[in-house]
This record gives structure tokens, sequence and C-alpha cells, in this order.
């Protein structure tokens, strides 16, 4: 009877390495860790603080971190909070090696981002377990989240308070393009914050075209999810008409008008009275400055196209 095939390692021959940084400043829990996490066919990074761990980020983000929750300067809650408030970097799964086992520093460590904990001396079975299913679901979620940008649109998910919990890269580039990078984080969120109570909002970015956000609803926790998509920018013949000030429904009325449709037909296309119809006309031809059908015919025929 053959043996039960044992369960793949996390890297195989035919996958790129995952990339694992360790952050400690004791020696000799730095080489235990490199040697079990080599051992798993990792590629490994060390840094002996927050500053040699940042060089460490900005030469390569790894699929994972392992940080010391204690160590000389900067700890390692300081150094979390500042991987998490990176968009570049916050997506990369953080533990915490901690031989501190108060409630108030665990509870610390998740509020600045990390998704858990191993307690000091550490077993590296456990370790090596709790790494390789946080970094296989840092990477579902990644790619989740390229699945979506790569449809053409982005995604935001606002917590039970309104604030940004998660948003993809698409989503994050759109809205700093709409309200800038040093304060998009407060100006998002208050228009996303409109998007969830409303429904539906937009936002002009100029020649990019116009940022639409559609609420998608809420979950059981109070979350909601937004989709987020750019319309192309508007035709010279519409930006046109904006400017006279005509509303939707008067570019269609004056639209059909340029197409040689009597009222009547107007209105049965339309859905509306004949009497609307009347009404709608006569606000445009106000609006463009003519008095009969034939001039708003005209002005129409080189603003709009008639096919």
């Amino acid at each position: 009877m053959m043996p039960p095939t044992p369960d793949p390692l996390p890297n195989t021959p035919a996958t790129t390495p995952l990339v694992i940084l360790v952050v400690d400043d004791a020696l000799d829990t730095l080489r235990m860790l490199c040697d079990a996490l080599l051992a798993e066919g990792y590629v490994v990074l060390a840094a002996r603080d927050t500053a040699e761990a940042l060089e460490r980020f900005e030469v390569t983000v790894p699929d994972g971190v392992l940080l010391d929750a204690v160590m000389p300067g900067r700890d390692g809650f300081a150094l979390c909070k500042q991987l998490k408030s990176t968009p570049a970097w916050s997506h990369v799964p953080v533990l915490f090696m901690t031989g501190l086992s108060e409630t108030d520093q665990i509870l610390r460590g998740f509020a600045c981002g990390a998704v858990d904990y191993v307690v000091k001396p550490l077993r590296i079975p456990e370790v090596l377990a709790r790494l390789s299913t946080h970094v296989r679901n840092a990477q579902v979620a990644r790619l989740a989240r390229e699945a979506v940008d790569v449809a053409g649109m982005g995604t935001v998910v606002l917590d039970a308070r309104g604030r940004i919990a998660w948003r993809s890269p698409q989503a994050t580039a759109w809205l700093e393009q709409a309200f800038g990078v040093a304060e998009s984080a407060q100006a998002a969120a208050q228009w996303l914050g409109s998007v969830a109570g409303e429904g539906l909002a937009q936002t002009d970015l100029g020649r990019q075209g116009r940022l639409l956000a559609r609420s998608m609803g809420h979950d059981h926790l109070g979350e909601s999810m937004l989709l987020l998509t750019l319309t192309p920018p508007d035709s010279p013949a519409v930006q046109r008409l904006r400017e006279v000030a005509l509303t939707p429904r008067e570019t269609e009325v004056l639209s059909w008008l340029a197409k040689g449709k009597t009222n009547r037909d107007i209105a049965d296309i339309l859905g509306m009275s004949h009497r609307t119809v009347n009404k709608h006309l006569e606000h445009v031809f106000e609006k463009l400055g003519v008095e009969t059908r034939s001039a708003a015919a005209a002005i129409a025929g080189r603003l709009l196209p008639t096919d």
C-alpha cells in the first residue's frame, strides 16, 4: 500500500518562492527562524530593528513579516502601524512575536494591524503553521483584489462607522486623482460616506472622465461595499450643452427634435405627455436663445449626432 502523499511545502519549484521578513534584535532568534524558514523553502530577509526593516521593504515587499514586539528604539507596534498606513505595504500580513502575555499588549498588536501573534519561547512548528495560513490568505485576498481591478472596477469597503476599511489598488489610484494624495483619506471617506447613504455619487476627474461610485449595500456587520467605475469624459457636444444648462430630459427632447421628430413622436418615444414635451421645448428655446423649432434643430444638429 502506497504511503499517503505529504502536504506540499509552502513553495514548489514551479512557483515563485515566498519572501518572509524576520525582525528581531536577538541574534539567536533570528538565526533559529531563518534556518527553519529556509528549510520550508522560503526566501528569508532579516532585520535587527525597525529602521533595517523599512530598508528591506524599500528593496522588496515581502509576503509576510515575523515581527518582535519589543525592541530598542521604535518598537514593533510602531513599525506595524507604519506598514499598515502605507498603501503599497498594507496588504502584507504581520505576525507578532512577543513574550508579553498581557491582554492589553495583545490587543495593542491587533489594533495596529497585526493578523496574529506567537508567544516566546517560540514553538517553531506553530510559527510555521500560522505563518503559512496567513500568507496564503493574504495571497487569495490580493488575487481577488486584482481580479476586481482587471474587470475595470475599483472596490472600497467601509466599516460600520463609515471609515475606509479596505480599498483595491485601482480604487486607491482613482480616489487619489479625485481628492489628492495628502488629504485623500479624509476627503475620500466623506465622499464615499455620501455614496453609502444615497446609493450613488459621481465626481469629475477632468480629462480622465467622471468617477462613479455605487453602493452595493450593507452586510450583517454594518460594513458596506462600494464599486467604483470611470466613465469617459463628455464629448465636446455634451460639454457645450452643459454650458447652456440643459437638463438631461431637455437634452433628450432636443436630440429627437434634431432628428426630425414631431412633438407627438417625441412624447411617444420618451413616454411623456404632449404637453410636457411642449414645456421642455419652451425651456430649451429660452436657454438656446431661439424662437423657432428650425433654429433649435439647427443648433442641435451642430452639437449633437443625429445618427
